[in-house]
């Protein structure tokens, strides 16, 4: 059960592809007060539910003021009998870099608890996390501040076959993610039917995958650019996220 719950905040982070050739908008894609909602299906049955906010923030860092981005996954009622999960993650960016200054969690997975705490300095290329100071790619995001990020920049000029990477610090590590462009679909969901960009992000067979598992995304060709649907082959089955409800939404 845990394995497949993970995708939830994974599939959010795979969204967050750039690249430093790409443009960024110069001003965000979103407001506070945004609010979108989705549920994971494990073949027909819904399993779990994430919520994502923007929130406005008083806090400052270094004299920048930030948005406040919010998510939490939570199994569904029928599957807390079984494997009961309730994760928060936090990140605090800079209003006008989107960058993140603060990264934490707050993992509570039937018995299993974990909290983390994360801060980045983009000025000297580092994170410092629970074990200690690791050295950073030029910006460097975690779980929630790549997909905000990511909804805005200037896809425009995009074409099929274009590669993206994306650094990011996620358990003490810092990665990179390859996602690949594959074109346009029109996809229908509940609040919806959408013209969307689709994307093929790289996932690597084990624990979870198949050898021949392919994750494709959906993200609207709008000016929101939210997720509205992600799907993988998992090694007993598949995963479906699908969009629920958005409000609060910029454009």
């Amino acid at each position: 059960m845990r394995r497949f719950l993970i995708l939830l905040p994974l599939i959010l982070l795979m969204t967050g592809a750039f690249s430093q050739s790409l443009k960024y908008r110069k001003a965000p894609a979103f407001k506070p007060g945004e609010e979108l909602k989705y549920r994971l299906r494990y073949g027909f049955i819904t399993a779990a539910e994430g919520t994502l906010n923007v929130l406005d923030s008083d806090i400052k860092f270094n004299g920048h003021p930030v948005y406040h981005l919010l998510v939490q996954g939570r199994t569904s009622a029928s599957f807390n009998l079984f494997y009961k999960v309730r994760n928060r993650y936090d990140s605090y960016i800079d209003r006008t870099t989107l960058l993140p200054y603060l990264y934490t969690e707050n993992i509570r997975e039937a018995n299993y608890r974990r909290q983390d705490k994360v801060r980045f300095n983009q000025s000297a290329n580092t994170v410092t996390g629970k074990k200690g100071i690791f050295a950073a790619r030029d910006m460097t995001f975690d779980l929630v501040s790549s997909f905000y990020f990511a909804r805005s920049l200037d896809l425009s000029g995009i074409s099929v076959g274009t590669e993206f990477t994306i650094p990011y610090f996620l358990n003490d590590e810092v990665s990179e993610l390859q996602i690949t462009y594959v074109g346009k679909e029109r996809i229908k969901t509940a609040i919806g039917t959408f013209n969307c960009l689709k994307f093929n992000p790289s996932i690597k067979p084990g624990r979870i995958f198949k050898d021949e598992s392919k994750l494709y995304l959906w993200i609207t060709d709008d000016g929101n650019r939210i997720p509205v649907k992600a799907q993988v082959e998992i090694l007993v089955g598949s995963v479906t996220l699908e969009i629920t409800s958005a409000k609060g939404l910029l454009h």
